[in-house]
């Protein structure tokens, strides 16, 4: 099976961002908070309860916002993270020999600048755990948690020259009804309700940094964050196999059967194997062809009709009702509210 990249069609539930748009809404009067939406799309029908975001939505957003409020965490901290923060970080941790060490410079520099939470790095159980712990009684902030430690993950990444896996994922927030999204993002089993928010990772995987220029470093700040917020892996969960296989064929060979012999295994091996990672196979297809209609329907070249067919549906009509489940509008009015 050849690699594609399915991950760059995902998008992410609206409510995933709603912690961080609730952060921006305290920095920015109502007119700058307006603008930052509008600019990358984030109309209400991307806003409403079944709206989706895409990675480029995202990017568009944090490159705005974090230059406009002044903050290159907007909000999602007690203390403003000043202008250039992240490019001291990037010097800071490109100067490790290894990996670890680069994981440890992280750790330090954030505890100079959070004053609400404290990072601990601890060597136990075979692996590198990389905690945020709280400083007394504080507002628990979940996209802010995420953010931090995929960019904890991303660096690492960066500097291997990689996406270096990742050994497990936990959250200090109970498990939301958006759950799915974080296979989006970290390439790893991940569980919610946990004591502290946590990284951890494998000695074994933490090998020597690679070395990265100026120019390197300069590239990762203009994308940022782009280059480390959706993760690139496709092997971490079956779902994302499922979806790299329905991503690079067609939709005709799409069918449980087809795909579960193509992984070889049984349909009930892979139902099963699907439902440990709290999907199904329906679910992982019409994500897919939500995706891919979102992408279409952007970029406004396609008719409703070729985008309906080319995502496998024997008509709009059949198509217009699904996506109106899906996002909660129809496939036009998205079209309208999104070039």
């Amino acid at each position: 099976m050849t690699n594609v990249a399915p991950t760059i069609l995902s998008t992410v539930s609206s409510q995933f961002v709603d912690d961080w748009l609730a952060a921006l809404r305290d920095l920015c009067p109502e007119a700058q908070m307006a603008s930052l939406l509008n600019r990358p799309g984030l109309n209400a029908d991307t806003r409403s309860p079944n709206g989706r975001v895409t990675l480029d939505q995202i990017v568009c957003l944090y490159q705005l916002a974090a230059v406009e409020t002044g903050d290159e965490m907007m909000g999602l901290w007690s203390r403003p993270v000043r202008p250039r923060a992240l490019q001291h970080l990037l010097t800071t941790v490109r100067e490790a020999t290894s990996l670890s060490s680069a994981l440890y410079r992280f750790s330090t520099f954030w505890n100079m600048l959070l004053d609400d939470y404290q990072f601990d790095l601890e060597d136990a159980d075979n692996a590198l755990v990389l905690t945020l712990k709280p400083l007394g009684e504080v507002p628990l902030q979940r996209f802010g948690h995420m953010l931090i430690l995929k960019l904890a993950h991303g660096l690492l990444s960066w500097l291997a020259r990689h996406e270096v896996p990742v050994k497990a994922v936990d959250f200090a927030f109970d498990r939301p009804n958006f759950d799915q999204d974080y296979a989006i993002i970290f390439p790893a089993p991940f569980q919610f309700g946990q004591p502290a928010t946590a990284i951890s990772f494998s000695p074994n995987a933490l090998g020597p940094v690679q070395a990265r220029s100026t120019s390197d470093l300069d590239r990762f700040l203009q994308n940022a964050p782009r280059d480390w917020i959706f993760t690139s892996s496709r092997e971490h969960t079956q779902s994302l196999r499922v979806r790299t296989y329905l991503g690079q064929t067609g939709w005709d060979a799409a069918t449980l059967t087809q795909t579960a012999s193509a992984m070889h295994m049984t349909p009930r091996t892979l139902i099963r194997r699907l439902q440990a990672d709290g999907t199904s196979f329906q679910a992982i297809k019409d994500a897919l062809r939500r995706d891919i209609a979102i992408r279409d329907l952007q970029a406004g070249r396609k008719s409703v009709e070729t985008i309906a067919h080319d995502v496998g549906f024997s008509s709009a009509a059949n198509f217009h009702r699904a996506f109106q489940r899906w996002t909660g509008s129809t496939p036009s009015s998205y079209r309208r509210t999104n070039i």
